[in-house]
């Protein structure tokens, strides 16, 4: 198959825009791109970057989601990352989490090795997947009016809620949060959890 024709969205607006509207969300990040976007966006302690963990992020939104069934989850990875953990999408569907969404920044490329193709440039569907598995509502967004009409939802429909965004390849500078992977986890719990739960 072809590579997908006509991607306009730009992935760092993209991100800027969706998480304008989080409140008081807890945001997971998929390595690479998208943890810089998200920090593009403005670094919090609600926000957990999973800076080298490929393929771990869906499921580990879905243990936050479970965990704190009062609180709004939101996962946003890549085209990649989510090809490496697509058991994921089973486990979610069967836990049916109401609080989690899934939103996938799909510019078609693994970013961390090269802008290789990955399998959606070839036209396999995430959101069919999803679908598949039992998600209660997913969407493929290419447009700024999809975008604008899915964005609101990613943080008030009842999940689990799936999205795909396409977004192009282009290059964005790198907005980089800390590193420190046990300090990161410590500011999120304490952020959730209260002070005694971070020590």
């Amino acid at each position: 198959m072809a590579r997908t024709k006509n991607i306009v969205l730009e992935r760092r607006a993209v991100v800027a825009r969706i998480l304008a509207g989080r409140g008081d969300a807890l945001v997971v990040t998929g390595l690479g791109s998208t943890t810089w976007d998200t920090a593009a966006a403005g670094d919090t302690t609600k926000n957990l970057y999973l800076w080298g963990g490929m393929g771990a992020a869906a499921m580990c939104g879905l243990g936050l989601a479970l965990a704190q069934p009062g609180r709004r989850v939101l996962v946003v990875t890549g085209d990649g990352e989510m090809l490496m953990g697509l058991g994921s999408l089973a486990s979610i569907a069967v836990q049916k989490p109401a609080n989690l969404a899934v939103c996938v920044i799909d510019n078609e490329r693994y970013g961390e090795t090269g802008m290789q193709r990955t399998a959606t440039s070839f036209g396999v569907d995430l959101p069919g997947m999803a679908r598949a598995a039992g998600f209660a509502e997913t969407a493929m967004v290419r447009t700024e009016k999809q975008l604008a009409a899915i964005a609101p939802r990613l943080f008030a429909a009842a999940g689990p809620l799936f999205v795909a965004i396409k977004v192009t390849a282009n290059p964005v500078p790198m907005v980089l949060p800390p590193r420190d992977g046990p300090w990161i986890l410590r500011r999120f719990r304490h952020d959730l959890l209260g002070p005694r739960a971070a020590d």
